[in-house]
């Protein structure tokens, strides 16, 4: 049996993507002109900034007014209180701050610094200051794309919509997926021998998240330009599951 191999492949020269903009279109025009032609079981991985960009979800700190609670918790973490005013309206509860740190659960279920709202990689816009909330529903734009994909290439490919987030126990930043449509998000190990013969009781694997990591590997986190990345040579057997299936629920999570 061959040695399983992974080639991960950045779509260039992709322009940038505006509010309004037919993503799903943009990535077909760039693997064409790229002479890139997917092939089943691929995997495209689009960065959140550029669905979020497409579906217009920015924010303009000029036109919040901070509330009372904005304010104070403004002062306890040293930011803007526009800014934290929109973190607050994006989240479920705040898990934790100290001074340039805010930690919350997000009204998706993720736990992250500041929502998931970002500057960078923004344009900036006379008139208005900027910033990009993370997409409506990450699942329901990962699984449109895949759709305007299969149709057109006439395969089945999956996507997800990647992110870069902090980790508890770790330092840096790493890739994962916000949402996924045609693969197993997570992978249900429970029930496999190992090399031994010995039953694995509780492995599960991220999947879609091991697979957004990669992509970071080639999408880079500054000035590089390359919001998407295709991914060949994987295998699965199991359904999809969208990335829901990675959210860890609260009564589990012994960090919050």
């Amino acid at each position: 049996m061959p040695a399983p191999a992974l080639t991960l492949t950045a779509i260039p020269d992709l322009p940038l993507v505006e509010p309004g903009d037919d993503l799903a279109a943009i990535l077909i025009d760039g693997l064409a002109r790229a002479g890139i032609a997917p092939a089943a079981r691929d995997v495209l991985v689009v960065a959140q900034k550029v669905v979020s960009k497409a579906e217009s979800r920015y924010r303009d700190l000029g036109a919040v007014t901070p509330s009372d609670r904005a304010r104070d918790l403004a002062r306890a973490v040293d930011k803007d209180p526009r800014l934290v005013e929109v973190i607050l309206s994006e989240s479920e509860a705040v898990v934790a701050h100290k001074p340039g740190v805010l930690v919350v659960a997000h009204r998706l279920g993720f736990v992250l610094a500041n929502a998931g709202i970002d500057r960078s990689n923004v344009r900036p816009e006379p008139g208005a200051e900027r910033v990009l909330l993370l997409p409506e529903n990450p699942d329901a734009s990962a699984a449109a794309l895949k759709a305007r994909l299969d149709a057109h290439f006439k395969i089945e490919l999956a996507v997800i919509v990647s992110d870069s987030l902090g980790r508890a126990w770790r330092n840096g930043v790493t890739g994962i997926a916000l949402g996924a449509a045609g693969l197993p998000a997570l992978r249900d190990m429970i029930g496999r021998k190992d090399l031994f013969g010995r039953t694995l009781d509780v492995t599960q694997t991220g999947f879609a998240d091991d697979i957004a990591a990669a992509a970071a590997l080639v999408m880079g986190q500054a000035d590089e330009g390359l919001p998407a990345v295709l991914l060949r040579g994987l295998a699965w057997h199991e359904p999809a599951s969208d990335a829901r299936a990675l959210l860890r629920p609260k009564d589990e999570d012994l960090f919050r």
